[in-house]
C-alpha cells in the first residue's frame, strides 16, 4: 500500500481536526442517514480515552461513533478519489452520507477505499462507528464478556490479556488523496550488494492500471544514477551509498506512468540499499555483525494516548541518539507510517511486530508444569486468532515491505510457545511471512519465561532468538545476586541448544518510581533499576552469540487498573514525559561505548 503523497499528479486533502463524537446507547440507536445527534466532540488522530473527563467514556467497552463534514472542490472531482485511515482500533464500519462503504477490524493498519461513487455534490458527511472490543478471535486478544439486564441494557467488558492500556478511537491520520484514473498501484524494492565492487543491483517491481511505467533511480541530491531495465525490472548503482544504523542514506525510486508518451501519473518511494542475514550466530546488516541496543516502547503519549504524535516522535528518537541507543521493537502492533518513515530517514533500527499479544490461557511463574513434554493448556484449541494473525501478516508486510530501517519482523509477543500446538499454530505462519517478504528478512517470536530452553516448543522456527526474561524482578525479586546466576544458566543453555542462533533480549526490567532511592538498592528506586541493568550486562557480554539488548520500557506508559500499576507500568528509563531516571546515565556510557558493528567478535 503506497503511502499518500502530493505532487504534480496527485494531491493529499487532511481530514484530521475537531470530529463529532458520540458513544453508542442501545436504548436510542444512531440512525446513519441522519446527522450524529450529539455536542460532544473529540481530536483526531487520537485516542479518546483521555480527552474526555468523564471516567465512564474513558473507560467504555463497546461501540462509539465519530462524524465530519467534507467537501471535494471542484478541480478534483474527475480523479480517482480515495479515503484512507491510518488505523482505526479495533474495528471500523465507514458510512458517506448513511451509507456504509467499507470495513475493516485490525486497529493498527492503514486501510482506504475508493470514494467516487459515494459522493453528493458539495457537502459529505463522513460516519464512522468504532469498536474497541477484544476477543479469542482479535489481535491483540481480550477476555469479552456480556450480559443484558432486565430493561435491554447491555454492558460490555474487555479484561484485556496484555499489559497496556486498550486505547481506541481513530488514532492515525485521515486523508483522501487522488490520483489520475489510471494510477500507479504499488512499488516493491528489493536491494542487493556486491560488497567487492561497491556497486548494487536494486530490482524495482511497480504495478500500474494501464499505465506504461518507466523507473529512475535518484541519489539524496535528486541527481538520476540508474534507470530500471523494464525487462528485468533491475538497475544497478555503481558507488552505491548504503543505508547504515545511525547513518542513513535513502536514494528514490521514482516511477512514471505514462500513455501514449504522455505522463499520468507519477509516484516517489524513497528507500535505502541494504542487507540483512543471519550467519553464524550473527546478526549481519551490511555484511558486518551488527549489535542491537536500545528499546521495548509503545506508542503511548499524554493525552494522545496511542494517537499519532509527531513530536513524541521525534524527541524519542533524539533521546535515543543522545544514548547511544540504535534500534527499537514495535512493540506490540505496528507503529505509524510516518513513524517507520522517520526511522528510515535517522537510521533507527526496527523490529517490526504484529499485534498477536495476549495468546495464551495462563500465566503465571510455575515452570515445573511446562516442561512436560505433553503439558497442554488448552491455549491452542481456545485461540481463534489465526485468520486475523494471517491478515496482519499481510498488511504488515504489504505496507513496511520498503522501509530499510526494517531488518526483522516479529511473529508475535509472548504466546504460548510451551503449550502442545504451538508449533502447528505458528509454522505455517512463519511460512507464510517468508512468502511474502520480498526482503527475506529474518523472522522471529518473542518468548517469555515459560517458554525456556526445556519448555519452548516452537523455537526451531526463528532465525533469532528473542527473549523477554525479568529475573531480578518477577523472579528473584530483590535478589541480583540470584538473578544474574539464573540468567547466566538459561543463556549458556541457549547458546548450546542453537550454535547458530543468535540470541538477543526484547524485554528486561523493572518496575521503578522516578524519583524513590534507596540507600540499600531496593525495589522500585531508581539505584536497583540501576543495578539490575549492570547486572544483566555482565551476563551479556559472556554469551557469544549474544546480539543485542533492548530494555523494558523505553517510557513508562499506561495500563488497565491494578494493584501493581500506580497509574501504569513503571519500568521505563524515561518517565512518561520523557524525563530521565537515573539507569539513563549508566545506559548511555555503556552503549555509547559499544559499537554498533562488531562488538561481540571480541568473543
Amino acid at each position: 500500500m503506497l503511502y499518500p503523497v502530493s505532487n504534480s499528479d496527485r494531491a493529499v486533502l487532511d481530514l484530521d481536526g475537531t470530529w463529532k463524537f458520540k458513544v453508542e446507547d442501545e436504548q436510542h440507536p444512531v440512525d446513519v442517514t441522519q446527522p450524529l445527534a450529539t455536542t460532544t466532540l473529540m481530536a483526531v488522530s487520537a485516542s479518546f480515552n483521555d480527552q474526555t473527563v468523564d471516567p465512564k467514556i474513558r473507560q467504555h467497552d463497546g461501540f462509539f461513533w465519530y462524524e465530519r463534514d467534507f467537501t471535494i472542490m471542484h478541480a478534483l472531482q474527475d480523479q480517482r478519489l480515495v479515503l484512507r485511515f491510518g488505523s482505526v482500533t479495533h474495528e471500523a464500519w465507514v458510512f458517506v452520507n448513511g451509507i456504509e462503504i467499507t470495513h475493516h477490524k485490525g486497529g493498527f493498519t492503514p486501510f482506504e477505499v475508493v470514494l467516487n461513487d459515494h459522493l453528493i455534490p458539495g457537502k459529505n458527511r463522513l460516519t464512522v462507528k468504532v469498536s474497541n472490543l477484544l476477543d479469542h478471535t482479535t489481535l491483540p486478544v481480550g477476555n469479552y464478556h456480556e450480559t443484558t439486564d432486565a430493561d435491554g441494557r447491555v454492558t460490555r467488558h474487555v479484561d484485556e490479556n496484555f499489559d497496556f492500556f486498550n486505547y481506541a478511537g481513530i488514532h492515525r491520520p485521515v486523508k483522501i488523496y487522488t490520483t489520475p484514473q489510471h494510477f500507479i498501484s504499488d512499488v516493491t524494492i528489493v536491494p542487493t550488494v556486491d560488497f567487492t565492487t561497491g556497486t548494487a543491483t536494486v530490482t524495482v517491481t511497480s504495478t500500474g492500471e494501464g499505465l506504461d511505467l518507466t523507473t529512475t533511480i535518484c541519489d539524496a541530491t535528486g541527481q538520476v544514477v540508474a534507470t530500471v531495465d523494464p525487462t528485468t525490472h533491475t538497475a544497478t548503482v555503481p558507488h552505491a551509498h548504503l543505508w547504515q544504523p545511525g547513518n542513513a542514506y535513502l536514494y528514490t525510486a521514482h516511477v512514471s506512468g505514462t500513455i501514449a508518451d504522455t505522463t499520468i501519473d507519477q509516484y516517489d518511494e524513497p528507500f535505502g540499499i541494504r542487507t540483512v542475514e543471519v550467519k553464524a550466530g550473527q546478526f549481519l546488516i551490511n555484511n558486518q555483525p551488527f549489535y542491537f541496543k536500545g528499546f521495548g516502547k509503545h506508542e503511548d503519549t499524554y493525552v494522545n494516548g496511542k494517537g499519532l504524535n509527531q513530536a513524541y516522535n521525534v524527541l524519542d528518537i533524539n533521546l535515543m541518539k543522545q544514548m547511544g541507543a540504535n534500534s527499537f521493537r514495535t512493540s506490540h502492533y505496528p507503529y505509524s507510517d510516518e513513524m517507520m518513515r522517520l526511522c528510515d530517514r535517522e537510521g533507527i533500527v526496527v523490529i517490526d511486530e504484529t499485534p498477536a499479544v495476549g495468546l495464551m490461557t495462563r500465566f503465571d511463574f510455575n515452570m515445573n508444569a511446562v516442561v512436560q513434554p505433553d503439558f497442554n493448556d488448552g491455549t491452542w484449541t481456545k485461540m481463534k486468532t489465526e485468520p486475523a494473525h494471517r491478515q496482519v501478516i499481510h498488511e504488515m508486510i504489504d505496507r513496511d515491505k520498503n522501509h530499510a530501517c526494517v531488518v526483522m519482523w516479529s511473529i508475535a509477543n509472548e504466546a504460548a510457545n510451551y503449550s502442545l500446538g504451538a508449533h502447528e499454530y505458528f509454522a505455517p505462519l512463519f511460512k507464510l511471512a517468508r512468502q511474502l517478504d520480498p526482503q527475506n528478512r529474518p523472522l522471529t517470536y518473542v518468548g517469555e519465561i515459560q517458554a525456556s530452553p526445556a519448555a519452548d516448543k516452537s523455537s526451531d522456527l526463528v532465525d533469532v532468538l528473542a527473549l523477554n526474561r525479568y529475573y531480578g524482578w518477577y523472579l528473584d525479586t530483590g535478589d541480583l545476586s540470584a538473578a544474574e546466576a539464573h540468567l547466566r544458566a538459561e543463556l549458556q543453555t541457549w547458546q548450546k541448544l542453537y550454535p547458530d542462533k543468535p540470541i538477543m533480549f526484547t524485554e528486561y526490567g523493572a518496575d521503578t518510581i522516578a524519583g524513590v532511592h534507596s540507600a540499600y538498592g531496593e525495589p522500585f528506586s531508581e539505584e536497583y533499576q540501576t543495578d539490575y541493568y549492570r547486572t544483566y550486562s555482565k551476563v551479556f557480554d559472556e554469551i557469544p552469540n549474544f546480539v543485542g539488548e533492548q530494555l523494558w520500557n523505553f517510557a513508562d506508559f499506561q495500563t488497565k487498573f491494578g494493584i501493581q500499576r500506580v497509574q501504569g507500568n513503571k519500568k521505563g528509563i524515561f518517565t512518561r514525559a520523557r524525563e530521565p531516571k537515573q539507569a539513563v546515565r549508566y545506559l548511555s556510557e555503556r552503549w555509547r561505548n559499544i559499537p554498533d558493528f562488531g562488538y561481540k567478535s571480541k568473543n
